[in-house]
């Protein structure tokens, strides 16, 4: 099943070039470690929330944009040689010498696919919702459930691809993490999801008909999603 390393970066705007060319740098790197995917996405619609947002997960300032981005690898082993390959390439210490941006204050962490509907390749994706929840340990087989039942709906109005994860390696930061951006209590975890489409005005009718959908008219959802962050992001790199 496939397994996701997850990330959320803080990266100051006027330096979007510079990360772009440093994302390019590194897909050969993390091809030859075993990914098959890589994806960078730059914030473009991402709301401030009353509670909580993808901007106080990374404490963007104002003159920082997030990055949603994630690596796809065929399983958690792969990822784990991946991850033990990395620390040991010169490539990468390279790479971390000139940064353009402040990598203290990434969030990253593994997480495992739950549901994943759609075209698993993402062939064709131009944006990208993101989406990070809390949800409660014990309810990670009623979100299984519930986010397969909830992906029909997206396909259906134009969505490519409709991934959910739960936490699986998921650690606490110095400054930031996963959990702190959920406000996650002692009995939650965090989950990791997007929602693939094939540009932004085909996202943007895609919501309003799946909130007019009947399916989606429920209260059902087996987390509290007035702490829920997200937003959408327009794709950089898709390797």
């Amino acid at each position: 099943m496939t397994y996701i390393e997850g990330f959320l970066t803080p990266v100051p705007t006027a330096n979007r070039d510079r990360y772009l060319e440093h994302a390019r740098t590194a897909v050969p790197m993390f091809k030859d470690f075993g990914a098959v995917r890589m994806v960078e996405s730059w914030g473009d619609d991402v709301p401030r929330g009353k509670v909580n947002d993808l901007w106080t997960a990374v404490a963007a300032s104002e003159d920082e944009t997030v990055v949603f981005s994630w690596f796809e690898y065929p399983d958690k082993a792969t990822r784990d040689a991946a991850n033990a390959k990395m620390m040991a390439d010169p490539r990468l210490a390279d790479m971390m010498q000139d940064m353009p941006f402040d990598g203290s204050r990434m969030v990253m962490g593994g997480f495992e696919s739950v549901s994943d509907a759609g075209d698993g390749s993402g062939s064709g994706s131009g944006y990208v919702d993101g989406i990070v929840l809390p949800l409660k340990t014990a309810d990670r087989e009623a979100f299984g459930t519930f986010a397969r039942s909830v992906a029909a709906p997206f396909l259906e109005h134009g969505a490519l691809r409709v991934m959910d994860t739960v936490a699986d390696d998921v650690h606490p930061g110095k400054q930031t993490d996963f959990f702190r951006a959920i406000l996650a209590g002692d009995d939650e975890q965090p989950s990791f999801g997007f929602v693939e489409w094939p540009d932004k005005a085909t996202r943007d009718a895609g919501w309003a008909a799946v909130m007019a959908d009947p399916r989606m008219q429920g209260d059902d959802a087996p987390f509290d999603g007035k702490r829920m962050i997200f937003g959408g992001f327009t794709i950089l790199i898709d390797a």
